[in-house]
């Protein structure tokens, strides 16, 4: 796979909370230099990047980074995103329902942003190092019987990131119509072309266009 192809998965990302306006424009003007799939960024910086970069497909975080925020906060954050110009959102579900058994809640609240999400594709964060192999699996139901587009492993935030095991685990048990992403964790080109052969149609990244612009 060339170094092209590869960015043709890459979400290049900056969701460090300290990051200025600078440093996004700099992640934006990447993206749309290298053709990476998307540049993700923060809510905040969704109108100035649209303003900025008229053809870059933009991404952004909603929930994030901890998922706990009511449904309609989640709902209210999507609209404004969407408003703005962003192209797919990227949300984190409530690990408190997951604990709790709660999996009609999850997926009613998948379900709610895809609607508001229309044909923009919504990309569902699962945070997998919290989760049992059981809850791992019962999510991939949940993501697919709610319509989403994605389940994505990590926010890049928790304890712990991507690893390939879970990529395997959600190919064997999500619907034909769910795509996988991986974030978290996956910095050399090595680690690249294993997620991507593993099965990822997506990887959030920071380092990937570091990595192979040269």
């Amino acid at each position: 796979m060339t170094d092209r192809e590869i960015l043709s998965h890459i979400d290049h990302t900056l969701l460090k909370p300290w990051a200025d306006w600078g440093q996004m424009k700099e992640v934006c003007r990447e993206a749309l230099m290298l053709e990476t799939a998307s540049a993700c960024i923060p809510p905040v910086y969704i109108a100035r990047a649209r303003a900025a970069f008229a053809q870059l497909n933009l991404c952004t975080v909603i929930g994030f980074p901890l998922g706990y925020s009511v449904t309609e906060a989640k709902a209210a954050e999507v609209r404004r995103a969407l408003a703005e110009g962003c192209n797919e959102i990227d949300m984190v579900i409530n690990l408190t329902d997951v604990k709790n058994g709660r999996f009609d809640l999850v997926e009613s609240e998948i379900r709610t942003l895809k609607q508001i999400c229309g044909a923009h594709i919504l990309k569902v964060i699962v945070e997998t190092c919290y989760l049992t192999r059981e809850e791992k699996i019962a999510l991939c139901r949940v993501v697919t019987d709610a319509g989403a587009d994605f389940i994505k492993t990590s926010t890049g935030f928790g304890t712990g990131g991507a690893v390939l095991e879970d990529v395997h685990l959600f190919r064997e048990h999500i619907g034909p119509g769910v795509r996988i992403k991986a974030a978290g964790g996956v910095k050399t080109r090595e680690d690249l072309l294993a997620f991507l052969e593993a099965g990822c149609d997506r990887i959030g990244t920071s380092s990937a266009v570091s990595l192979l612009k040269g």
